[in-house]
């Protein structure tokens, strides 16, 4: 039987119209679909009439699927000659696991093809008015996973907190106030700008800003949870003069604190 492919597919942070026309076209082809829990609901309808779409959503602790039995689902799809698309939110490549899964495809020599996607580690932040980079704030950008190296790993957090203008952080705000205070331990300023930004590009999209130091309670009181980005350096301050989008959420948020600050 003839091989089918696995397209390794990246469906971007969360505004289905940031989908590329390359993912949309392996949407449209593939007999399988198997997509993550980030994956917005709207992006299926791009998936062709009668495929197969399969469920593999994470949530901490409790995963729908183990890693190994996904890798093992998109192997035994493709030897059985179908055309198959994993479909991840943001980019495969960015804390996607999609290294693991072309590793996983090659090793059984099963054609693959990475389609990039717009990572939500610099959509989110664009979307909220925040730039990465910026030639006024330095040239140095680290894209971080929040789930935390080990406590001696002092140097590595000392690299992000003195040698690096502006640090990302990916799924990190189960540990936002470890985050924070190793940060200002390694020497970065409590009084650096900071942001958590809350279902960055959709409807859904909340933004709080605050100092390094005070993220962890702010965030806290307007109840951002996951998915979220956590932005920390000085491009964070540009957000007041640039913003440009403002998400249902964010809009009732704004809302709520005019109408608290006028009573």
């Amino acid at each position: 039987m003839r091989k089918g492919c696995v397209f390794l597919t990246g469906a971007g942070p969360g505004d289905p119209k940031l989908l590329t026309l390359r993912a949309v076209e392996t949407l449209r082809i593939s007999d399988v679909v198997v997509y993550d829990r980030l994956v917005n609901q709207e992006i299926l309808l791009e998936v062709k009439y009668g495929a197969e779409k399969i469920y593999c959503g994470k949530l901490p602790k409790n995963h729908t699927l183990r890693q190994d039995q996904i890798n093992h689902i998109l192997s035994e799809k493709a030897l059985e000659g179908k055309v198959v698309t994993r479909l991840k939110g943001g980019d495969p490549f960015v804390f996607g696991r999609g290294g693991e899964e072309a590793v996983h495809l090659a090793s059984l020599d099963i054609p693959f093809e990475v389609i990039p996607g717009i990572t939500s580690g610099i959509a989110a932040p664009a979307y909220a008015g925040i730039p990465v980079t910026h030639r006024a704030f330095g040239g140095t950008l680290a894209i971080v996973t929040g789930h935390l190296p080990n406590e001696q790993d002092k140097e590595q957090w000392r690299a992000l907190a003195k040698g690096i203008d502006t640090v990302v952080f990916y799924m990190g705000m189960n540990q936002l106030e470890s985050i924070t205070s190793r940060l200002i331990d390694s020497g970065q300023s409590p009084d650096t700008p900071a942001a958590a930004i809350e279902w960055g590009t959709t409807s859904r999209q909340r933004t709080v800003t605050a100092a390094l130091t005070s993220l962890p309670s702010e965030a806290r009181k307007a109840e951002i949870s996951n998915p979220a980005i956590i932005i920390v350096g000085e491009v964070v301050q540009l957000r007041d003069n640039m913003r440009w989008f403002i998400g249902e959420a964010d809009m009732a948020s704004e809302l709520s604190a005019f109408t608290h600050n006028e009573t």
